[in-house]
């Protein structure tokens, strides 16, 4: 046995446990959970114009640049998109009045700068902490309704889940992607990891996105080369600091 710290904004805000195996079941059914080593602290723009055709077929429009139909039609597809973000990537959000209960995700994170933490109170004490994490890449998190505060400091916006959502599953996973939703993200299948080294790579299977021990199906450090297979049942495939996945089976 043995423990990682996670380092934030320069205090230890958690204790990472090695070999942790447990269960649970979360908010939409979502999952993950923390950091590098076995873990938890307890995952539009407007556009106008007109088009006028002549009998021709030649079409003619104005000279001050005014958008036609399919750009405006793009446009609102922007606006739809820019509309997903849920909160911003920094600030303290009290949960029911600056943010609604559900699952959220935040992508594109780099070099584990972003940090998030669930808590029960406001106090800023150690023993506020529900949960946290030190993400790259991807993280996915469920704000249940009972919490009080949604910390977010140095990670991407905020959006809300659609956990009915379809994707197209991969077969090739970045080791340092962060988390990714089984089935939407990653499929299902045995999944290889080679050329890790100093216990860096850390994975993790997991059943909801609450990053409580006991959402935690199994997870590893890992030296070398790591073989997985994350289950269709699985909610969530977490992975930090490894090699990139690759399916095999």
């Amino acid at each position: 046995m043995g423990a990682k710290g996670k380092i934030a904004l320069g205090v230890v805000v958690s204790v990472v446990v090695i070999g942790a195996v447990s269960a649970n079941a979360g908010d939409d059914g979502d999952s993950g959970s923390g950091g590098k080593g076995k873990d938890s602290a307890a995952s539009a723009e407007r556009g106008s114009g007109t088009k006028s055709d002549t009998k021709s077929g030649t079409k003619s429009g104005t000279k001050s640049g005014t958008k036609s139909g399919a750009d405006t039609k793009k446009d609102a597809k922007a606006g739809k998109a820019e509309k997903k973000v849920a909160f911003q990537g920094d600030g303290d959000f009290e949960v029911g009045t600056d943010v609604k209960p559900g699952t959220y995700r935040t992508t594109g994170n780099t070099d584990s700068l972003c940090y998030w933490e669930r808590a029960k109170d406001a106090s800023g004490e150690m023993d506020s902490i529900l949960a946290n994490d030190n993400v790259s890449g991807t993280s996915y998190v469920t704000i249940p309704a009972g919490d009080k505060l949604f910390k977010s400091s140095g990670c991407k916006d905020w959006e809300a889940v659609d956990t009915k959502a379809t994707g197209t599953p991969a077969a090739l996973v970045k080791g340092d992607g962060g988390m990714h939703r089984v089935g939407v993200d990653i499929a299902p299948g045995t999944y290889r990891s080679t050329g890790n080294t100093d216990d860096l790579c850390y994975w993790e299977r997991s059943k909801d996105a609450s990053h409580s021990l006991e959402s935690i199906l199994a997870n590893n450090n890992v030296s070398g080369t790591a073989v997985v297979t994350v289950a269709a049942g699985d909610a969530y495939f977490k992975t930090t600091g490894c090699k990139d996945w690759k399916k095999t089976g």
